[in-house]
């Protein structure tokens, strides 16, 4: 394998593509049964289409759904199997994506970062103490008012800017590289409509991880869970016994739902149900759960908690008085590498030769890869960088973002 090194030409080429693609406003909708789930997520999806064109690859496309691919030819003269690497383009609906505004500090010094001056608004170490980890080195962080996107922004500049720079160092020998760039993946769609076949990997990696090392083959299996409650509303003067506060019937039904199995009470290979989202008035109320646990038994077992509750909570107050939907996002993707476990070994050694120590992991969550190893593509997931995901509190060190392009690039070039 070749020895790989970037200079600051490389390093300004990859940060200022990623600050082009966060400054996209690409928020996806849960809500909506479209594909893209958003209009706006159709900007970015023909940016980085141009942006590919542009570095040279080739079979570019982007389809009806916003699905976009291309390829890099193999340049090693052998036959060997083709590999993919994957980064969805959207951003999570969880807070504000819009007229995102990146700041850009260089060499950090520790201390604590005045993101805002309107607002005061602080990044602390004091608050999060993974930030001493990277004094000395380039930050990338919001205004303080929007998400920053490096989820997975930092994974689809990493990726383009890999092959970038492999088209540009011809005497580095690889084999046919496919990449792609879904949408959708924060609301667990992004798999749905990959085309598979088309893309033409054997195998491939999604640039969706954190930080520097993370290697992940093992997720939460996923389900969304919508509560509807039927409120009764009258006329509060005239209420007495006829009011039905939908609103209050929401509240009393998450009460009940277990306290301590939620984010913020479990780790490691725990599962949970989590609150995402409560609209509600005195007509009605809509509570949106997402059920998640690694263990497919015990997954299964929360789902039916679920149904249970909404069962009880009839017994209370009526028939029909709440309704439950559940639909299965994705699956726990370990059992589709019985056998190909090549697959993680190679990605393992690419960080070796890297200098990086690998960091081999479950997913507290999970990537376009879970359903892609269902759907025959298998897809272990790796470091894109960043932290502090679907909030004002997000940053990526531009440092790991390099650390992640070296990793492609010395997957692009391993024997497989």
């Amino acid at each position: 394998m070749q020895s790989i090194e970037f200079n600051q030409e490389w390093k300004d080429k990859l940060l200022n593509r990623f600050l082009s693609y966060v400054k996209i406003y690409s928020t996806s909708d849960a809500e909506s049964e479209t594909c893209p789930s958003t209009e706006r997520q159709w900007e970015i999806a023909n940016f980085i289409t141009e942006d590919l064109k542009n570095i040279g690859l080739e079979d570019v496309s982007i389809d009806d759904n916003g699905y976009v691919m291309a390829n890099l030819p193999a340049n090693n003269g052998e036959e060997q199997p083709v590999v993919g690497f994957i980064s969805h383009y959207d951003t999570s609906p969880d807070f504000s994506g819009e007229n995102v505004k990146p700041q850009i500090w260089e060499n950090y010094d520790g201390k604590d970062l005045l993101l805002n001056k309107e607002t005061g608004f602080i990044l602390s170490p004091n608050k999060f103490e993974s930030l001493k980890n990277y004094i000395g080195q380039t930050l990338i962080t919001t205004d303080g008012t929007t998400l920053l996107g490096a989820d997975d922004k930092a994974g689809c500049a990493e990726i383009v800017t890999a092959m970038e720079f492999l088209i540009a160092h011809p005497e580095i020998n690889h084999s046919k590289i496919a990449v792609g760039f879904p949408p959708d993946e924060e609301i667990g769609r992004g798999a749905h409509l990959f085309d598979v076949k088309k893309f033409g990997a054997e195998w491939a990696y999604t640039m969706d991880g954190g930080t520097v090392g993370e290697l992940e083959y093992e997720n939460f299996n996923a389900s969304g869970a919508v509560v509807q409650i039927h409120g009764l509303s009258v006329h509060p003067g005239y209420a007495f016994g006829k009011m039905r506060n939908a609103s209050l019937l929401a509240a009393e039904f998450i009460q009940m739902m277990p306290a301590n199995e939620t984010p913020a009470t479990t780790k490691g290979f725990e599962g949970f149900y989590h609150l995402a989202d409560l609209k509600s008035d005195v007509s009605e109320a809509r509570i949106q759960y997402i059920i998640r646990d690694h263990d497919a038994e015990k997954f299964s077992k929360r789902e039916d908690v679920m149904r249970e509750t909404v069962a009880k909570f009839n017994q209370k107050y009526g028939e029909g008085v709440a309704e439950v939907e559940i639909k299965e996002q994705y699956r726990n993707m370990k059992q589709q590498f019985e056998g190909k476990m090549h697959i993680a070994d190679i990605a393992e050694q690419a960080m070796k030769d890297a200098n990086i120590e690998p960091d081999i992991k479950a997913i507290r969550g999970g990537t376009d890869g879970a359903q892609l190893s269902y759907m025959g593509l298998p897809c272990p997931n790796i470091f894109a960088g960043g932290l502090n995901f679907h909030g004002p509190y997000e940053y990526v060190p531009l440092e790991s973002m390099v650390k992640a392009m070296h990793v492609i690039v010395n997957i692009a070039q391993a024997k497989k």
